[in-house]
Order: C-alpha cells, then structure tokens, then sequence
C-alpha cells in the first residue's frame, strides 16, 4: 500500500486537512486504534503524519513540543508580541510569557509594534529594558505594521518554519500575520480608547502558509498572564537560561535566594544577571510555593 508523508494545517469536525511537501492537500482521518488514544496524543494540528491512498491516517510522528492552548504540535518559534504604544509593554507579562515559551520547550521571539508612534527617546528606553534579552539569546524584532519598518528582518528570521504569535490583544498580531502570510484572510480591529486593550478578532487555529515558506499560526490562548505548571524550584531555575553560569553555588540544593555562596546572586551582583529578571524569578517562586507547592 502506498504511504504519504505530509503535515496536519488545520482540522474540521474529526477530518484533517494535510499539506505534502509538493503542496498537494489531502483530506484525511484517523484510523480506529489512533481515534481511541486521547485528543492530545491522537492527532492535531502541526503533527507530521503518514497516511495511506484511503485518506486514512496510519501514523503520527513523534513531536518535538506540544502547546495545549490552542491545541497544536511541532513549533519552531513563538513570536511574543507587544505593542510599544497603545498598549504599553507590561514587562511582567512579557517575563511570563517568556517563562511559559521556555516550559512548552518552543524558543521565543519578542517583536514590538508600532515603532511609528515613538519618539527616538521613548525608542531608546525599550531598547535598553530589552537588553536583558541578549544573556539568554532571544532576539527581539522592533517593527511597525504602518510602515512596513522591520517586516522583512521578521519575515527572513522565520521563513521555512513554523511560528506561533501570542501577546495581549491591540497588539498587531492579525495585522503582520496579514502581512506575513500568503492571502489576507484574518480580520483586524482597532485598539479601544477606552480599555487600551484590543477587540478580540481571532477565531481559528490553522497553520497559515507564508509567502515566504513556512506557516503561521495565532496563539491567543498561549497569552494568558498564568505561570506554567511548575511543579518544583528545580524546574522553576531550569526556565531561567541565565542561572546556567557553568559553575555550581556552595550547596547543591541552592535555590538562589537566602544560601550563602550562591553564584546566582553573585552573578546578579556582577550585572552578569538582570536584576529585574532576578526580582521576577523571586517573585515566580514565592506565588508558586505560596499557592501550589504547599498543597503538594
């Protein structure tokens, strides 16, 4: 029997749509076992399968991450976007987002929009806030929809590969995923006044081809202001990149806040580690021992 080898770009009422490498699709389901497993583990959106000429779905292959809201598989990067005006940047938010990109195991991108509304000043203190980004290797795009400022930097970093986008609503997600795939299908809604937040017009969860290859995908539900589920401080320390100094602290179970001979904070004291990403990692691990630790 022949076998065909393509990717899942969206699925509708138990059929899957999959897109080969020679960019035929094929409308497909799942075989009885793989219906049986549960929805997370059978098949979804982003997974890489094998299917047979019967339209029937025969294997998935393994995947390299999994992001459960939306339900999708296999991201090469996830964009974090902000706005640098209207919304300002809430930094917090930013942290968090970054701390849930590294526990789903998916490298993250920071793009700010509307570079067009600032002054040269104004532009400056973003940078130098942002500047954190460099110890732990996540570029940051600066950019503007209006203008088309910064688009073809974003457009090459992420070409051939798959790129979820998240951030709080007004941002300009719909307006660059407009720009960056290949038919203008999202809707975009202007920022309101009142709230400083976004009206919501995302809807669907496709992989969106790009003009330049590879797909898009909005992420609302990865915008959440929640932390991850994070079990331990060992696993907490693991999504913060720059505790990784290459050298052990005095004790072995050293969680980086009051031990003696603790590199981390020597490091923090050296201006090696943001001491604003320090303050939030303190802050991460007293919500989580306060509000779930201590019921385990």
């Amino acid at each position: 029997m022949v076998l065909i080898e393509g990717i899942v770009i969206n699925k509708i009422q138990g059929f899957y749509n999959i897109k080969t490498e020679d960019n035929k699709e094929f409308l497909c389901k799942l075989r009885g076992l793989l219906k049986r497993k549960d929805k997370k583990e059978n098949c979804t959106v982003g997974d890489h399968v094998v299917f047979d000429a019967d339209g029937f779905i025969t294997e998935v292959k393994e995947r390299k991450n999994l992001l459960l809201r939306p339900l999708v598989a296999n991201i090469d990067h996830i964009v974090i976007q902000f706005a640098a005006k209207d919304p300002l940047i809430d930094y917090e938010r930013l942290n968090i987002l970054l701390l849930n990109s590294f526990y789903y195991k998916i490298p993250p991108i920071i793009v700010v929009n509307k570079i067009d509304l600032l002054t040269e000043d104004e532009k400056e203190e973003i940078i130098k806030n942002l500047d954190f980004l460099k110890n732990i290797d996540i570029p940051y795009f600066m950019i503007s929809t209006e203008t088309g400022e910064g688009i073809e930097e974003i457009k090459n970093y992420i070409k051939d590969s798959i790129t979820a986008f998240s951030g709080p609503s007004g941002v300009g997600k719909s307006s660059i995923l407009n720009l960056l795939q290949s038919e203008r299908v999202l809707a975009t809604g202007e920022t309101s006044k009142r709230l400083r937040a976004g009206k919501h017009t995302t809807r669907d969860s496709n992989l969106l081809p790009m003009r330049a290859g590879g797909y898009v995908i909005d992420t609302p539900g990865f915008s959440s202001v929640e932390l991850p589920d994070i079990k331990t401080p060992a696993e907490l320390m693991g999504l913060f990149p720059e505790f990784d100094l290459g050298i052990g602290c005095k004790f072995s179970n050293c969680i980086h806040i009051n031990e003696p001979g603790c590199v981390v904070k020597e490091a923090v004291e050296n201006n090696q580690i943001s001491q604003k990403r320090y303050d939030f990692y303190k802050r991460c691990y007293d919500k989580l021992k306060n509000e779930r630790w201590n019921r385990i």
